[in-house]
C-alpha cells in the first residue's frame, strides 16, 4: 500500500472542512496538513460519520452519551494521510439514536428506485394514453 493514497473524498473533504495546520507533510515537505474530525457512535444515528469542528464537538458533548472522535492529518500535494488520534467524548448518559430525518440523499434514492421498478400493466396503458393526447 502507498502512503500517499487518500481517497478523493477525504482529499476533498480536507480541501472544503479541513482545519490548515503549521505543519508540514512529513513526506513531500512542500504542503501545510488540513486535519479533520470525524464522529463516530450508535448514539449519533444518522449523524454519525460526520465531520465537526471544535465548537460543534464541545455542543455534542452535552447532547450525546458516547461517541468517538478521530482526527486525521491530510496533505492536499501528494496525499499523505495519517490517523493522529481518536478519543471519546459524550456525558455518559444512554440515549437512544436521534429518529431519522429525510434528507435530499433520501429524495434521491426513492427517486432511483422509482425509475427501476418494471411498470404495472396499468401504468403501461395511462402511458400509452398520455402518449396519445388523450389522458
Amino acid at each position: 500500500m502507498d502512503a500517499c493514497d487518500a481517497d478523493p473524498y477525504l482529499r476533498r473533504a480536507a480541501k472544503h472542512h479541513g482545519n490548515l495546520t503549521t505543519r508540514s507533510c512529513p513526506v513531500c515537505k512542500k504542503e501545510a496538513l488540513r486535519e479533520l474530525r470525524y464522529t463516530f457512535g450508535d448514539q449519533l444515528g444518522q449523524y454519525s460519520g460526520r465531520i465537526k469542528n471544535e465548537a460543534e464537538l464541545e455542543e455534542m458533548q452535552s447532547e450525546y452519551g458516547e461517541f468517538r472522535v478521530y482526527t486525521v492529518e491530510i496533505c492536499l500535494g501528494c496525499g499523505w494521510n495519517h490517523l493522529i488520534y481518536s478519543y471519546l467524548l459524550g456525558d455518559g448518559k444512554t440515549r437512544k439514536a436521534p429518529r431519522k430525518v429525510r434528507t435530499l440523499e433520501d429524495e434521491d434514492f426513492m427517486e432511483e428506485e422509482a425509475a427501476r421498478k418494471p411498470l404495472k400493466a396499468w401504468h403501461l396503458h395511462e402511458q400509452e394514453l398520455r402518449d396519445q393526447g388523450r389522458f
